[in-house]
């Protein structure tokens, strides 16, 4: 009895920061997206489809995510994850919460400061998203389903992605701006440098958490920060 309520609080711990990683990430997105200086390529899509389709930018992640997942689905002959369920769920509705909540400063100066406060915020809440491994995105999952279709290198895909879906979501009227730049050449770094912080904080967390019983000794891996280690190719 006592080794499951162990386990149970193990487990319990590691999808509970999942989610807080998702979470916070979400807060950054929607400071970014209420900066009003340009977003990041999957939200430059979503907005676009917003403004021509309507719907919020909540629930087209959602329904993107519903449709990348089932793509994923049908090439990798499996079914989806959880955690990238959770993931596609979780952050499309506080997405929106978070817009609702938030407004556009007048002041560039403040635009410009909430703007460079999202991308920090993104790039710790993937930091914090990643350590548990409860699960790629629905985004990750499908790069690492075209990875091993087309024998490319990851940062391969995951650039021709970004390239295709910013293309889409420019064409749709969706805000590319200095924050897309910011965004592509600077969350890479912003994660490399979260991401030994959130690993060494989380796994402290969970292995507090499954104290009873070392249920999983072996170390947190660090990930970049589209969600895949680095021995991927």
């Amino acid at each position: 009895m006592e080794r499951t309520f162990a386990k149970g609080q193990y487990l319990l711990s590691r999808w509970l920061i999942f989610m807080i990683g998702l979470i916070i990430m979400s807060f950054g997105i929607a400071l970014m997206i209420t900066a009003n200086l340009g977003s990041a390529p999957w939200d430059v899509l979503h907005i676009g489809l917003q403004q021509q389709v309507g719907l919020t930018v909540g629930t087209w992640n959602i329904i993107i995510g519903i449709f990348i997942i089932s793509t994923t689905s049908l090439l990798e002959k499996e079914w989806p994850q959880a955690g990238g369920i959770v993931n596609m769920v979780l952050v499309g509705v506080f997405i929106d919460i978070f817009l609702f909540l938030l407004s556009t400063p007048e002041m560039f100066v403040w635009q410009l400061f909430m703007l460079l406060l999202g991308v920090l915020i993104i790039g710790y809440g993937i930091g914090i998203y990643i350590a548990p491994e409860c699960g790629a995105g629905p985004r990750d999952s499908l790069m690492l389903a075209l990875n091993r279709r087309t024998g490319w290198k990851v940062s391969k895909v995951r650039g021709m992605m970004e390239i295709i879906v910013l293309a889409v979501g420019w064409s749709l009227g969706g805000p590319v701006f200095i924050g897309t730049i910011l965004y592509c050449f600077g969350i890479g770094h912003v994660v490399g440098f979260a991401m030994p912080q959130c690993k060494t904080l989380v796994h402290q967390l969970i292995e507090r958490g499954g104290k009873r019983e070392n249920f999983n000794k072996r170390p947190v891996r660090a990930y970049n920060y589209d969600g895949v280690s680095k021995k991927v190719r």
